[in-house]
């Protein structure tokens, strides 16, 4: 059975954790606003259902890959004094992660969009 209480705090600490790593990690806030351009982009014109799924799917992949990321920071911080060369590794992979999602979504983008910005 589901019991409300422990849902609402779940999904209280969850906003917790998404509105901190906004305000805190620059990288999240570019993403976003670049998101919600796509959206807007979207929205004027006009694009097809499954081009809307894409974009979602590829922009969630992007704000998903750099809140890992942003865990991932803080939980080898813990650990730097004792894994100095692990702990730069780690985080160079996961920036290496989050860029390659961007660098997709920016293809993905350009192959839905350069269609309606040439008919335009």
């Amino acid at each position: 059975m589901i019991k409300i209480k422990r849902l609402y705090k779940s999904f209280t600490y969850a906003f917790r954790g998404l509105f901190k790593t906004l305000r805190e990690e620059q990288n999240l806030q570019i993403q976003s606003v670049a998101g919600l351009v796509v959206i807007i982009f979207g929205w004027y014109f006009k694009i097809e259902n499954w081009e809307w799924l894409i974009l979602i799917f590829v922009i969630g992949l992007v704000i998903l890959m750099e809140l890992i990321n942003s865990a991932v920071e803080r939980i080898t911080d813990v650990l730097k004094p004792r894994l100095d060369n692990y702990v730069k590794e780690i985080k160079d992979i996961m920036a290496a992660a989050v860029m390659l999602a961007s660098a997709i979504a920016v293809i993905v983008g350009l192959i839905i969009f350069l269609p309606y910005f040439l008919n335009y």
